[in-house]
Order: C-alpha cells, then sequence, then structure tokens
C-alpha cells in the first residue's frame, strides 16, 4: 500500500535548502510515467525569482536525463527520506541507457498530477514548470579556477529555472 502525499505551498518547505541539496541530495526526473529518467544531484537551489517561487536545476549534456529535460515541460525535484542513500549513489553512478533503475534500486515511482514522476520513498516533491533553460559558459565565468575544478573536461551543465507549481509531503 502507497504511502499519501499532501500539497503545501513552497515556503513552508521545512528543511535547510543547503543541507536537502548539497547534504541530502534529489533525484531529477523527467518524462512521463511511461518514459521517464532520473539521476542523482546535489547542484542546484530554489527561490524567488521573477515574482514566483522557483527551482533550479543542473545537467551536463552527456546525462541520459538531458533528453528527457530537453523535451519535457516539467521536471521533478525527489528528497528521499533518509536511510536511501545507497539509491542516490546507485542513481548519481549508473546511467539509464544501460540499467532499469527504478527495477535495480526498489524506487516506487508515483505520478503527480501534472503527470510528472516522483517516488514514493520522498519526503518532499518539488514540480517544477519550465521557464527558462540555458548552458553555462566558460567565458561567463568571474573566477576561472572554478573552471578547472568543476569542469576539467568543459563538459558545462544546462540549467533549467522552473516555477515551482507543487510540493508534495507526506501526510
Amino acid at each position: 500500500m502507497s504511502k499519501n502525499f499532501k500539497q503545501i505551498v513552497p515556503g513552508k518547505i521545512s528543511g535547510n535548502v543547503f543541507d536537502l541539496i548539497g547534504e541530502d541530495w534529489m533525484l531529477i526526473s523527467a518524462g512521463g510515467p511511461e518514459n521517464f529518467n532520473t539521476m542523482t544531484a546535489s547542484w542546484g537551489t530554489a527561490g524567488i525569482l521573477w515574482h514566483l517561487p522557483v527551482a533550479i536545476c543542473f545537467i551536463r549534456p552527456q546525462r541520459y536525463t538531458f533528453g528527457f529535460a530537453e523535451s519535457s515541460e516539467y521536471y521533478t525535484l525527489s528528497f528521499l527520506e533518509p536511510g536511501n542513500r545507497e539509491i542516490l549513489q546507485y542513481c548519481g553512478t549508473r546511467s539509464g541507457r544501460d540499467t532499469d533503475k527504478v527495477k535495480e534500486t526498489g524506487l516506487i515511482p508515483l505520478t503527480t498530477a501534472n503527470g510528472n514522476v516522483y517516488f514514493e520513498q520522498c519526503k518532499l516533491v518539488i514540480e517544477c514548470k519550465k521557464l527558462y533553460a540555458d548552458r553555462i559558459k566558460e567565458d561567463s565565468f568571474i573566477i576561472p579556477e572554478l573552471i578547472g575544478e568543476n569542469y576539467p573536461k568543459k563538459d558545462f551543465h544546462k540549467f533549467y529555472i522552473g516555477e515551482i507549481v507543487s510540493c508534495l509531503v507526506p501526510e
């Protein structure tokens, strides 16, 4: 029997966003229930932009999830309950091109009212409608040392700014 989730407003998200993203990590998912992919991320942000609650995620072009993010109107950020670090590690080190991450990890996919995927193992789900996307550009760095530290192969991320259209937490 799957657990139920309830809607909350973005301002009621509990926890520190720095810990949620940087320490706890998240799954970025894009695509519909019949064809989606998910990947682990520890880079991102959330806040207010253009008078809207937004979340920003970063995906390298070589990641399998990238194609799903490019062709989807939405993406979800799924923050798993404690005790699921192995799932996050697996989804961050395996490609959906080669393996069925859901089958291999025991993730239980659920679907938002908008038809986007999240997982029963979540403590928080942020569903975003894409508003803007762009690539990180080498010539835009003010501190060039960041390139060598984070992009030794110059495989710069694309970032997606999404309006937070729903936040779900377990009831």
